[in-house]
């Protein structure tokens, strides 16, 4: 998005709404952060096309000032349409609480509650900032779900969750409070809407185009494997959609070797996460800081994001299937789908490599109970021992892998 101007959808009593958030920006010694909005109003529309006409015949509000505000002006409805990672239910934060605190739950609550925090402040909202004020609990969230962990831990968690539970219906009503919704010019806001309805059609031809597109090829060429059918665009420029089944979860991300070494769609060794192939199209479109960002091929996926050909088609050898592992594990190898265990395997590892950590390698190593039992199941050999039961010390070695590595995906 242009300049730190950031469309965002904000989940609140009455439903979804959406609006403009400046994170921070400078001028000269000063530093600001804001919304839209104007003296106590926090201006937010139920539909994109009205943010859109809003911004296009309104100069009256905080944002105006803003070193960007002309190009964000200038951008069309379409591209006003708020991004995964900057999606915020606040309405939904008691029952994050309430679940378990695994690494994905544990990180969306935390942006959640990290964005109510900045409303209270940028907005000047007594009730939000006393509710952050008297639950230092809360600060425990950006330490991930490790913090969490154990007797502890779990206490830790249970008080997030009444702290959320006792007070979080006024941090609500003190936001809800400030929401205004502007009337915005009818025939401006027929034309966002237009625009709008026709990016979406855009892409609905795009897709059919390539769909079109492979029809034909299947009835000019011959019969081909599923490998030797995938996207030759992706074999081009060298990088890999990859999809990932962990518990109930599916997730998608782009992945490339350099020298051998795994470089994933994230960066410092957090993965970016996407949960659906669309998404992360939609994320690929934009210009973001990644690592995958200096591959010199990435590029043209960013090009091909942006005008609608990319088509982010996933094969086999790239689906990693996570679910269901730890209990297979814990019943016995004959239990254990060799195949879908090397896969897992290879993901965790080059997760790990990825942030620079050997942990992986050391609890796969041969003379640990868990190295041996993986690589009694992947690598078979007759004249070799068996693992013996009982194999809840490999099943809870697994276990720590998997969490390890979903506390390094953020979901965007």
């Amino acid at each position: 998005m242009a300049g730190d101007i950031v469309p965002i959808e904000l989940g609140l009593t009455d439903g979804d709404v959406v609006t403009l958030w400046a994170p921070r920006w400078r001028e000269g010694d000063d530093e600001w952060q804001a919304f839209l909005g104007r003296d106590e109003d926090l201006f937010a529309f139920e539909s994109i096309a009205q943010l859109a006409a809003f911004i296009r015949t309104e100069e009256d509000h905080d944002l105006v000032e803003h070193p960007t505000w002309h190009v964000v002006a200038a951008l069309s409805a379409a591209e006003l349409e708020p991004e995964e990672e900057h999606r915020y239910d606040l309405v939904g934060a008691p029952e994050l609480a309430a679940g378990l605190p695994d690494a994905l739950t544990v990180a969306e609550l935390e942006d959640t509650l990290n964005m109510a925090r900045t409303l209270g402040e940028v907005c000047d909202l007594d009730a939000v900032n006393r509710f952050f004020d008297n639950h230092p609990q809360l600060d425990a969230l950006p330490g991930g779900h490790h913090a969490f962990a154990g007797s502890d831990g779990e206490e830790l968690w249970n008080k997030v969750g009444r702290a959320l539970a006792d007070g979080w219906d006024g941090v609500l009503d003190a936001i809800d409070n400030i929401v205004a919704s502007p009337d915005v010019d009818p025939e401006v806001l027929e034309l966002c809407e237009a625009e709008i309805l026709a990016a979406d059609e855009n892409d609905v031809e795009a897709d059919d185009a390539a769909e079109s597109a492979d029809d034909v090829e299947e009835l000019d060429e011959a019969p081909l494997s599923e490998d030797d059918d995938h996207d030759d665009f992706w074999v081009a420029v060298g990088i890999d959609p990859v999809k990932i089944l962990t518990g109930s979860d599916e997730y998608y991300t782009l992945r490339c070797y350099l020298d051998d070494l795994p470089v994933f769609l994230g960066k410092d060794g957090t993965i970016y996460a996407f949960r659906s192939e669309r998404a992360l199209a939609r994320y690929l479109a934009d210009k973001h800081d990644h690592e995958l960002a200096a591959v010199t091929t990435f590029a043209e996926v960013a090009t091909a994001a942006t005008d609608g050909s990319l088509d982010i088609t996933v094969t086999d050898d790239n689906t990693y299937v996570l679910t269901g592992l730890v209990d297979d594990i814990a019943t016995g190898p004959e239990s254990v789908d060799s195949e879908q265990l090397d896969l897992a395997v290879e993901l965790l590892s080059d997760a790990a490599d990825f942030a620079d950590d050997d942990s992986v390698e050391e609890a796969l190593a041969r003379t640990t109970p868990l190295g041996w039992y993986v690589s009694y199941v992947i690598s078979p050999d007759p004249t070799r021992m068996a693992p013996g039961a009982p194999f809840t010390t490999e099943a809870a070695a697994w276990r720590d892998l998997v969490h390890a590595f979903e506390a390094r995906l953020r979901v965007m």
